[in-house]
């Protein structure tokens, strides 16, 4: 951004210890936000600088790529179909496809050229065709889940998922990115969906959560996944809900898009992000979509719920903290008796309902208004005692580490009081808070780490990329006018010693014509360019992806 069109100030929200970088004359970012046709056969790329021979593989990602058909347009950005990337590098060279996902959503919209499927913040509108009393009737039914996997690149026992948050998940060829299977969770155990980041111990095996609605009312559940398949049909045979647990209000349950887990523990973070199932319910009858039902309550605190992987067992003790929003944690370890929580959060819940398409393609002061009300995400460090007995003492700090400045008190029996430390200087609040954060995954997940990655997010989507060390609190910055980022992702060297051994990948994109869209490969020790692959064809915004390299197993 030219610092002739851009002057940012700090101010602090009356009662709340909530900053916000203001910023003035942000650029039009809609081209980021725009459809675009997929490109299904591999095509080259344009080399710049060197992408290092050693790097044998693909990044695969996944995100929003088309947001209407005929004359009826998506409302919220996760609503657009899904479009799943791959770029390929083999010997220094990359080369570019894409795809949309074939859903059923993909295919009914695109028979009738118009909206058939629900999205997230989008209802469809009663079919045409249909007689008046049909269309009154259909008023009545539930909306049914959308099979538009748009979220994340997973994988199960090998095999690579594209999915969203509810039921279904698809199954895809990770080379051509062909649609092969349609999977349903519910098939395998009683749950209604499941996020689309799952953690995986180092043999493979896989964690999720998902929600499961019964006649007495929500639950979370911890879904486990086994890492082998027992014949090559095999999709989420074996999966098993570990444990469940009750919400704090069962008919209005929060709202998760990710979770944390140490080597031993799932930690569920219970926030005040809620979903009012009645609301939820009766959206159709009412007009609504399901983000109408989604809503921020300040009121309320956040409690931490630790689960016993090996045992199932939820831990009798509940960590509570105030109001916060999370939707990425960066890691979870446990050292000396405390569980160390990293995530990245805001202390305020109302931006899953900021980032409808009118506002991304927003410019002017309506876009800048837009952004300098939404709470920065901020990456935070909660320290959870695990040793909690019926000797604690009450009301006096238990967090004895050294060098910590979080707290965490034991207010009643099995009841923690606790305070965040900041993983982060002052500083980083220039860059608008941190995003999308990635770790050394297969190093360092569940253990202690120095170094974490993420997008700086001074516009409504990440504008730098940015490596932080945890020991200095400090940080390294890639940005460059009118480009911007995606999620990066960490390739470790072959050999590699030190938990920075290694590259960055991040797709980055532009709404501005003269200039290219690439792939980004930064030296992750240095956070230096070393090459860039341009592409010659547009991509938008997307949200996730994961490296499959046939070389190093990444998850």
């Amino acid at each position: 951004l030219s610092p002739m069109n851009l002057y940012i100030t700090q101010k602090k929200k009356k009662h709340h210890k909530t900053y916000f970088t203001e910023v003035h004359g942000l650029p039009n970012i809609s081209p980021l936000v725009r459809s675009v046709e997929e490109t299904p056969e591999p095509i080259p790329t344009t080399v710049k600088g060197t992408i290092p021979s050693w790097i044998h593989g693909s990044l695969l990602r996944n995100g929003p790529g088309k947001f209407e058909f005929g004359n009826q347009h998506y409302n919220h950005w996760f609503d657009g179909m899904a479009l799943m990337h791959r770029f390929q590098i083999v010997d220094g060279h990359v080369t570019y496809r894409s795809r949309f996902l074939r859903s059923d959503s993909y295919k009914q919209n695109s028979e009738r050229n118009r909206i058939m499927v629900s999205e997230f913040g989008t209802l469809a509108l009663a079919d045409p065709c249909k007689n008046f009393f049909q269309r009154f009737l259909s008023r009545f039914e539930m909306i049914k889940p959308t099979d538009n996997a748009s979220v994340n690149f997973v994988k199960y026992k090998g095999d690579y998922y594209v999915s969203t948050e509810t039921n279904y998940i698809h199954r895809v060829d990770p080379d051509t990115l062909e649609s092969k299977q349609k999977v349903d969770w519910s098939k395998f155990i009683a749950v209604n969906g499941a996020t689309a980041h799952p953690h995986f111990d180092p043999d493979g095996t896989a964690y999720n959560m998902g929600n499961s609605y019964r006649n007495k009312g929500a639950f979370y559940n911890i879904i486990r996944v086994p890492p082998e398949r027992d014949g090559p049909e095999d999709t989420l045979e074996g999966a098993k809900i570990l444990c469940s647990i009750a919400p704090h209000d069962k008919s209005k349950p929060s709202y998760y898009h990710s979770f944390g887990m140490s080597e031993n523990y799932v930690v569920f973070i219970e926030q005040p992000i809620k979903m009012d199932l009645f609301k939820i319910v009766t959206g159709r009858l009412r007009g609504k979509s399901l983000n109408e039902g989604v809503f921020w309550d300040p009121n309320q605190e956040t409690t931490f719920h630790l689960i016993d992987k090996h045992t199932g067992k939820e831990m009798p003790v509940k960590y509570h903290a105030k109001a916060l929003s999370t939707f990425h944690q960066i890691n979870a370890f446990e050292q000396d008796g405390f569980l160390m929580l990293d995530m990245c959060c805001s202390d305020d819940g109302q931006a899953i309902n900021n980032f409808l398409i009118q506002n991304l393609r927003q410019s002017g002061d309506a876009l800048d208004e837009m952004y300098n009300t939404m709470s920065r995400p901020l990456p935070r460090r909660f320290v959870l005692p695990l040793n909690i007995t019926n000797e604690t003492p009450l009301e006096q700090n238990l967090n004895t580490r050294p060098d910590s400045t979080a707290t965490a008190v034991c207010r009643t029996k099995n009841q923690v009081f606790c305070t965040f430390e900041d993983l982060h200087g002052e500083d980083l609040k220039d860059y608008g808070g941190l995003e999308f954060p990635h770790i050394n995954y297969a190093r360092y997940n569940t253990k202690p780490y120095r170094y974490y990655y993420g997008c700086g997010f001074r516009h409504l989507v990440g504008d730098s990329l940015i490596k932080m060390d945890l020991e200095s609190k400090r940080f390294k910055v890639w940005q460059q006018p009118d480009l911007y980022p995606s999620e990066p992702v960490f390739i470790p060297s072959p050999n590699a010693e030190e938990e920075d051994d290694g590259v960055i990948l991040s797709v980055i994109i532009t709404p501005v014509k003269d200039k290219s869209t690439f792939l980004l490969v930064l030296d992750a020790k240095t956070f230096e360019e070393l090459g860039r692959a341009e592409v010659p064809v547009n991509i938008p915004y997307g949200f996730h992806g994961v490296f499959n390299s046939s070389t190093f197993t990444h998850y």
